[in-house]
């Protein structure tokens, strides 16, 4: 017997190329939650980003102004979905409202009313970034990010799944609604913006401002929707985790003028060019400069979108949109 034939082979190891491409993959998941932090001047408010809901009109480009003569950039963060599941991809004539709740629904199944509320506020609102600071092990920075970013999503999942089967399995069902044509979504009245309602709007824009540099979320949720508070908690987190702190001061109302308003299903909308300038730094824990100038103004034009309940009320940021 040839005794060549029975002795063990030592297993090949994996070619070079594989294990590159593997520590290639990880490095980016371990750096993909830092894509969405804010970067030098854009850490004010909204960071630079066009984000937020504007009922059935937010996927549509605002009306241009002499404030901002080209308009608004599109749209990249909202809890409006952009389409309707089976209507081909067309973009959903049936918007949530600003605390997450679907109006007219053309789905098949209609869900509890409080799952609705309840999941709209808590993706809404950041609820878990409220409750555990900067996320569990310590926010998305240092050797534990990553991990704590996928514990937060499987509990997230979990929850909603136990939510869904509690209260959605006894909805009733109705019969799908036909899909209105793209852009023209639920009917829209005018609504008349009166000088009373000019100064909320600037009053808004000055007293964000300031909740925003003292961090203070409680004063936030008085003066815009639960969607926006939770960008606004998840960008003041991100500023945290790195030990940074954006400082926006001496903000002067420079120009504005109405884009658009309109009233549906209940809620008045209004949608405001306003250019202004401020004094915009981001500093470290101990108040050191790193980035921006205590001296040099910065002038932004950003298009505001504010939503009340139509039988009255206080008005809300809804939607930030950068002027292009």
């Amino acid at each position: 017997m040839d005794r060549s034939m029975s002795t063990p082979t030592t297993p090949a190891r994996p070619p070079r190329p594989r294990r590159a491409a593997i520590l290639l993959l990880g490095t980016a998941l371990a750096a993909l939650p830092l894509l969405g932090l804010p970067q030098g001047a854009d850490a004010r408010p909204g960071s630079g980003l066009s984000m937020g809901s504007r009922g059935s009109r937010t996927y549509s480009a605002p009306a241009p102004t002499t404030t901002s003569p080209y308009g608004a950039a599109p749209m990249q963060q909202s809890i409006m979905p952009r389409s309707a599941p089976g209507y081909g991809g067309a973009p959903s004539a049936f918007p949530r409202s600003p605390y997450g709740v679907p109006y007219g629904s053309p789905y098949a199944a209609r869900p509890h009313p409080f799952a609705n509320g309840f999941l709209g506020g808590l993706l809404g609102a950041g609820l878990f970034g409220v409750l555990f600071g900067h996320g569990i092990a310590g926010g998305l920075h240092g050797g534990g990010s990553f991990l704590g970013f996928l514990i937060q999503l499987v509990l997230l999942f979990l929850l909603v799944g136990w939510l869904v089967r509690r209260f959605g399995g006894g909805a009733r069902r109705t019969a799908p609604m036909p899909a209105a044509p793209y852009g023209q979504g639920p009917s829209a009245d005018q609504v008349t913006i009166t000088p009373d309602d000019y100064r909320a709007f600037q009053r808004l824009l000055l007293d964000i401002q300031a909740a925003w540099s003292q961090r203070n979320l409680p004063a936030l949720q008085h003066m815009a929707t639960p969607e926006m508070v939770g960008y606004f908690n998840a960008q003041l987190s991100d500023l945290a985790s790195r030990g940074a702190r954006n400082v926006v001061s001496d903000v002067r109302f420079e120009q504005g003028d109405l884009s658009e308003a309109w009233s549906e299903n209940g809620f008045d909308y209004a949608t405001v060019a306003m250019r202004y300038s401020m004094v915009d730094i981001t500093t470290d824990m101990t108040g050191r400069v790193i980035d921006g100038s205590s001296t040099e103004r910065v002038m932004v034009t950003e298009l505001w979108t504010f939503v009340r309940p139509t039988r009255g009320g206080a008005w809300l940021l809804s939607a930030i949109q950068q002027g292009r």
